[in-house]
């Protein structure tokens, strides 16, 4: 009995500890749940809070007149706190909500929504992204009206989170030089040679953890707002962009080439207004942008018969000829050491004066008068390009601008017998497009090297940061008669030599033209890569243009053949638009007609600015609150009223009433190729204005 006892003991006083020790666990849960609870609760919520960054909005690129390159547009990822809304709201609009969430994704069912709310809701989460697309600002306004989310983020539950995406209006014009910045902060053009300034001054804010490892924003006294982004305000001409890349699109399918980039520049300012880069596509599928040929290190090549300006140059400047003087060569081989210059045509010229030779591109002649007269000092050939800055980079505003590359006449074991004659036409060297234009800027500017400028300010809203004026980087390269003849020679290549085909009667143009063979694994090989640099109008030059084509397929793949025609084309569109440069001085200004001479519609059609400003100073009363740049005339009340013409939708465009010179512009801009018959303006267009534009058409206008 008494062992049995003590065994029912032992068992009680164990059952007690076991209760007792139980009721103690319960005692601590109650203790912690209600007693420390909220102690604990800010605990667990202090370790789930973080100040976290903030990103700025990013500043803006404008071209020189005003029009968006890039922009920053808000978007949004809609957000739920389904337990904000009381009772009442969440059960009189829940139903409404999900219908209009369903119409809107169109990728769940009302009720599939009204699920999903629903269990959030009971579970307690205090974070739902509702959708993973994002809204614009327009979708945001819209759903802001929507039940439950009209009560806003306090009342509602309802969160936008703004995300902001880098936008082109102009979609990929001037796409390499707006270029880009990717998350590594790698990147190309102003996007990334300007970020310092664009990206601005990031913020801080205060973001709680939730399920899922998602950062809630939750609203704090100390957060620190962003500073948003500096504007950069660029030099570049939109329609000056649009046609250069249009005209070298055009050119590089025709031909089948490589490559091919434009630089347009001012004169005297030395602003770039048009930089184009287009390269075939790996698939043969077209051309896009990828390098920046005009100004990188990828542009960096043998420029060919465009440096022969320098070496006329040094000869000029030193004295050493005459362009009247003549040179022979013979039937157009020359032997240098072991190696053969040879020119262009088959046979050779024979003998010609130095003004023939530059503007037929004679190689012999040019690497013959070099190498006489500087055979024996090559390093004062070289001062020449000192003289002139190609022997350095130009600074310019964009990263990544390519090194000349010269040969050092001091390093026996890299300079030959023959350097010296083929880096007169250009070979045994490096330059990139934008050096080998601001030489020829230099010319057409009486001996002053413009530095090139892309970007003319940076501001933010009226406050400017910074301002870039025009720089000299030289008074003179050369003395004033040097320069007035070498003018001369280029107006020469022109009108009597290898870009002959591009001599008009409305302007002229001065220039050269290239063509060098491209060297492959060490060997000189057929393919060719050609250029024309030059300015216009030559008698009071305002732009500057250089144009490469590299390897351009066929018959004729040389300079005067395949870039030449480019420039013409982009010069042709440049002078039609640029009332200065139309415009006479010399003849007298007709007096004003009297307005009850005037029948109207005086005039019909054509662009804004230039019929205001005719108008305005014929006295004849007009007015025009539009914003389109192209208009038609409607008179009212004895007064011309200018209405919209949208040319610039994608759509044929209506040119009644315009002059042949706009019509061509309009329609050739579409990619439309125009016949025309009569003279004065547009009577009849046979493509209805509206249509779509058919890819490689032809459009007949009549003007009567």
């Amino acid at each position: 009995m008494n062992i049995k006892k003590s065994i029912l003991l032992r068992v009680r006083l164990a059952f007690l500890v076991m209760v007792l020790f139980a009721g103690a666990i319960l005692y601590r849960i109650a203790h912690v749940q209600f007693v420390d609870g909220d102690k604990w609760r800010q605990k667990a919520q202090d370790i789930n809070l973080q100040y976290r960054k903030v990103s700025a909005t990013r500043g803006n690129i404008y071209s020189s007149d005003g029009s968006l390159l890039a922009t920053s547009l808000p978007f949004y990822r809609v957000v739920l706190d389904p337990g904000i809304a009381d009772e009442e709201l969440y059960r009189s609009g829940i139903d409404s909500l999900a219908r209009n969430l369903s119409a809107f994704y169109k990728d769940k069912s009302a009720a599939s929504y009204k699920r999903i709310i629903n269990d959030a809701r009971i579970d307690g989460r205090r974070y739902l992204v509702l959708n993973r697309k994002q809204i614009g600002y327009q979708e945001k306004q819209m759903m802001s009206s929507w039940p439950i989310f009209r009560n806003g983020r306090m009342g509602g539950g309802v969160i936008f989170e703004k995300v902001e995406k880098r936008y082109r209006p102009f979609k990929n014009l001037a796409g390499r030089t707006v270029g880009f910045l990717n998350e590594d902060r790698y990147g190309a053009g102003i996007e990334y040679s300007f970020n310092g300034y664009l990206e601005g001054k990031n913020g801080e804010a205060l973001f709680q953890k939730i399920a899922g490892g998602t950062w809630k924003p939750v609203h704090d006294a100390e957060d620190i707002r962003p500073e948003d982004g500096y504007d950069i305000v660029t030099t570049i001409d939109i329609n000056i962009q649009d046609v250069a890349e249009s005209a070298l699109l055009r050119q590089l399918m025709n031909k089948n080439a490589e490559y091919g980039c434009v630089v347009v520049m001012e004169v005297a300012t030395g602003h770039i207004k048009a930089i184009a880069n287009l390269e075939k596509k790996d698939n043969g599928s077209g051309y896009g942008e990828y390098y920046n040929y005009a100004v990188g290190e990828q542009g960096l090549t043998e420029p060919g018969s465009t440096f022969k300006l320098l070496s006329m140059l040094a000869l000029l400047e030193e004295g050493k000829v005459n362009l009247k003087d003549t040179v022979d060569t013979g039937d157009g081989a020359y032997k240098f050491y072991n190696q053969t210059m040879r020119d262009a045509k088959y046979g050779g010229y024979g003998k010609l004066t130095i003004r023939q030779a530059f503007e037929k591109s004679s190689n012999v002649a040019i690497s013959r008068l070099v190498d006489e007269h500087f055979g024996v000092d090559p390093a004062k050939y070289l001062s020449y390009v000192e003289e002139v800055g190609l022997d350095k980079p130009l600074g310019f505003q964009i990263k990544g601008e390519g090194i000349p590359y010269f040969k050092d006449p001091k390093d026996k074991k890299n300079w030959y017998g023959t350097t010296l004659p083929w880096m007169s036409i250009g070979y045994e060297l490096k330059v990139t497009p934008i050096q080998t234009l601001t030489l020829y800027n230099a010319v057409a500017n009486g001996g002053k090297v413009v530095k090139p400028m892309i970007v003319q300010r940076i501001q933010k809203g009226n406050h400017v940061e910074e301002e870039y004026d025009t720089e000299i980087l030289r008074r003179g390269i050369a003395s004033e008669s040097t320069i007035k003849q070498l003018q001369s020679l280029l107006e020469g290549v022109v009108e009597n030599g290898t870009a002959k085909n591009i001599s008009n009667s409305e302007y002229k143009i001065a220039g050269k033209t290239g063509t060098a063979q491209k060297l492959v694994n060490g060997r000189y090989t057929k393919k060719y890569y050609t250029s024309f640099a030059g300015y216009f109008p030559a008698d009071e030059p305002k732009y500057s243009m250089i144009i490469v084509i590299d390897s351009p397929k066929g018959f004729n793949a040389y300079g005067g053949d395949v870039s030449a025609p480019v420039f013409k084309e982009i010069a042709d569109k440049i002078y039609a638009q640029d009332l200065k440069l139309n415009r006479d001085e010399t003849k007298p200004v007709p007096p004003a007609p009297q307005l009850s001479q005037v029948v109207f519609p005086y005039i019909q059609a054509g662009m804004a600015d230039e019929l205001q400003m005719i108008c305005n100073k014929f006295g004849i009363s007009n007015h025009y609150d539009g914003a389109e740049r192209w208009v038609k005339s409607a008179v009212v009340n004895r007064s011309i009223n200018w209405r919209p013409n949208k040319v610039d939708a994608p759509l044929v465009p209506d040119v009644s009433g315009m002059t042949l010179r706009d019509a061509l512009y309009v329609l050739e801009n579409k990619g439309l190729r125009v016949n025309y018959s009569g003279e004065g303006r547009v009577k009849r267009q046979s493509i209805q204005a509206g249509s779509n534009v058919p890819k490689g058409g032809t459009i007949r206008i009549e003007l009567s």
